[in-house]
């Protein structure tokens, strides 16, 4: 059965595998909030439904649901989606969920690290968030897998790894206060490397432009293969995304990863700028101290935002002109998965997209 364990990953020989290696399946979390997702949430469970389908084709999907939900989503999701109860604040599985680690004996463990809503009371997007501090460690007891909880607040979308050392963030989010203010840059680099088993940080300035997250690193750039980064990218100079996306260019072409080797870069353009209208706020129920949908305000849009499933990369659509030619990049950087392109509008008017509403779990057993 599962158990907390006192030691590290890194003591007890335990990685975090990259997104591309393989996976046992994914988790995602049904969405029901009425004063994040519009009109009761509805447009959104059809959104979370179509992402479930296009990773069931790669492998096996749990949706885990309120008591409230369960009968709903049930009847909502093909058979081939596993439908458990897990209690939660709202859909953000990437964020409040774990982060899997494995090791050569083929175990797998989960890391629970503290959730406090993106910011908590300096910042966060809802009040109160205990239930999603409690997802890691449900679905651990689910599968049975030893978990560690770790010693800072982070959040699943604000890091990627190569599997193999290196890990790529933003400042703009875990150095931000509303995190963990107590600790320096090398604390939190010792803790990673404690948690993840990295020896290598590569520091973005910034995620994208107006992102709620403080700037989650899965919006702007992530690892296609170990050497090999995607970058939310645009030519636009007037956009305030330009000089965030220059920056963080020219800062991973400066890097090395833990290997030693330079980064294959690949920007991916970004969508025109997505804004909420008129009848997506009027949608959304007001309740203070949730983050307001307000008509007008941009979105954080991005293509890089997709999950990388074991034979399908599940890549977020706007029904923007550049959908297409993001789709035909990605198909070069996976030739060997087919990229299924999922209408997202309704998953990023909540706030993030395809890869923060799902969470990879890697091949193993529990141990």
């Amino acid at each position: 059965m599962s158990k907390r364990l006192q030691t590290t990953p890194r003591a007890d020989g335990f990685r975090m595998p990259g997104e591309f290696e393989p996976h046992a399946g994914c988790w995602i979390l049904w969405p029901e909030r009425p004063d994040n997702w519009r009109l009761g949430a509805k447009p959104a469970q059809e959104a979370f439904v179509a992402v479930a389908r296009a990773i069931s084709a790669s492998e096996p999907v749990t949706m885990a649901v309120s008591p409230r939900q369960f009968q709903n989503a049930r009847a909502m999701l093909p058979e081939t989606v596993r439908v458990v109860e897990i209690s939660n604040d709202d859909s953000w599985i990437r964020d409040c969920g774990p982060t899997f680690v494995t090791n050569a004996d083929g175990e797998i463990r989960a890391i629970d690290w503290i959730f406090n809503s993106w910011g908590g009371l300096e910042g966060g997007l809802y009040f109160p968030w205990d239930q999603d501090d409690l997802v890691a460690l449900k679905v651990a007891e689910i599968e049975k897998a030893h978990s560690y909880r770790a010693p800072i607040v982070l959040e699943g979308g604000s890091i990627h790894v190569d599997g193999e050392g290196t890990l790529l963030t933003t400042e703009e989010c875990l150095l931000n206060k509303n995190r963990n203010p107590g600790l320096s840059r090398r604390e939190i680099e010792d803790v990673l490397g404690e948690y993840l088993n990295i020896t290598k940080v590569i520091w973005l300035e910034r995620g994208v432009f107006n992102d709620e997250t403080n700037g989650h690193v899965d919006n702007i750039a992530c690892f296609v293969e170990p050497g090999v980064v995607a970058l939310t990218w645009t030519d636009d100079k007037s956009d305030p995304q330009y000089e965030i996306s220059l920056d963080a260019y020219e800062r991973l072409s400066a890097a090395t990863d833990a290997r030693g080797r330079k980064l294959d870069i690949h920007k991916i353009h970004q969508p025109s700028p997505i804004l909420i209208t008129a009848e997506e706020s009027a949608g959304v129920d007001v309740v203070e101290g949730t983050q307001p949908r307000r008509e007008g305000d941009r979105m954080a849009a991005s293509y890089v935002n997709f999950y990388i499933g074991n034979s399908v990369v599940a890549v977020p659509a706007f029904g923007d002109p550049m959908d297409e030619p993001a789709a035909e990049t990605l198909r070069k950087l996976f030739p060997g998965r087919h990229v299924t392109q999922v209408p997202a509008r309704e998953i990023l008017l909540g706030g993030g997209n395809i890869h923060c509403i799902t969470q990879q779990q890697p091949v193993g057993i529990a141990g």
